[in-house]
């Protein structure tokens, strides 16, 4: 059974769009310092559309996908099937994911120059039932884990640069950033700003 999706534009939500654009450009100003050598960068993700562009290890899913256009904001059905690629690998649930996680991972795409190399996501949504039985086995899975609300990723980048790719999300300045060079992969959430690992 897959979860409802959540309007990205509904009523009680008619600010959302402006937040999640200030909170980006917030993202954005706050990696002057990596993004000065490049103001191409900045353009791009002010001025142009925003894709995502990962691969899913789990489900054998590639996506290539325009979510966030300045004339349109979110696009509702892009959002959908980005959603989709990231559901629960075990058992197909789904859930509408939060737009500012999608937005850490453009601008870290941005950030390392990933035009042409996908990012490989470990984990997307977790089902509660999903995440119940990860803490069960000891897999490490926060018993309140942003997964089940559809705002956090676990990814990595092809070539091993791990510690790469968790430099670039703290630089953001935005959610949770966690570290685990072990397993060579970096969560990211839009929850408080906060780092481990």
């Amino acid at each position: 059974m897959q979860e409802a999706l959540l309007p990205i534009n509904s009523v009680q939500n008619k600010e959302r769009p402006e937040l999640h654009r200030r909170k980006f450009l917030k993202w954005v100003f706050s990696s002057l310092s990596s993004l000065i050598l490049a103001p191409e960068l900045i353009n791009a993700a002010l001025l142009h559309e925003r894709y995502l562009f990962f691969y899913n290890l789990n489900t054998g899913e590639t996506v290539r996908r325009v979510y966030w256009t300045p004339r349109d904001g979110y696009i509702r059905d892009s959002i959908s099937e980005v959603s989709w690629a990231l559901r629960d690998h075990h058992n197909d649930h789904v859930k509408q994911f939060d737009p500012s996680v999608l937005d850490q991972l453009y601008a870290l795409q941005l950030q390392l120059g990933l035009g042409s190399s996908p990012v490989n996501v470990i984990s997307g949504y977790r089902s509660p039932s999903t995440n119940w039985m990860l803490c069960e086995q000891g897999r490490g899975a926060a018993r309140n884990s942003y997964h089940m609300q559809a705002m956090a990723l676990d990814i990595r980048l092809q070539g091993n640069r791990v510690s790469d790719l968790c430099r670039a999300a703290r630089s953001l300045g935005a959610g949770g950033v966690g570290y685990y060079p072990r397993n060579n992969f970096v969560h990211i959430d839009s929850g408080p700003v906060r780092y481990w690992g």
